[in-house]
């Protein structure tokens, strides 16, 4: 489970539209914002095990860089094949700049 007492990354540092991947004990988190609004995910695509990070964020869509599936950031649902299931959410709590993730 994530550790929610340090900051993982601030928010000035992810521009709205833009993603980063962060360590977070051990699980590798990709922090996506979303016009403001900061949403974290496992970094991993659950068809194929591929990272999501080198993937585009459209809007509240993730799109896995290696065959095109799409995930919704907010709610972690596969919206697209060849992805069925949903990659793993987190809570993201901001305090000022800070960004936590909580399990």
């Amino acid at each position: 489970m994530p550790n929610s007492n340090q900051p993982v990354a601030f928010v000035s540092e992810i521009t709205p539209g833009s993603t980063r991947r962060v360590e977070v004990d051990g699980d590798g988190v990709l922090l996506c914002n979303v016009e403001g609004t900061v949403y974290a995910i496992e970094d991993v695509c659950t068809h194929d095990g591929g990272e999501l990070d080198q993937g585009e964020l459209e809007g509240r869509r993730i799109m896995c860089p290696r065959h095109g599936a799409y995930f919704d950031v907010a709610t972690g649902a596969a919206l697209t094949l060849p992805a069925v299931l949903p990659v793993r959410t987190y809570a993201v709590r901001v305090e000022g700049d800070a960004i936590f993730v909580e399990g």
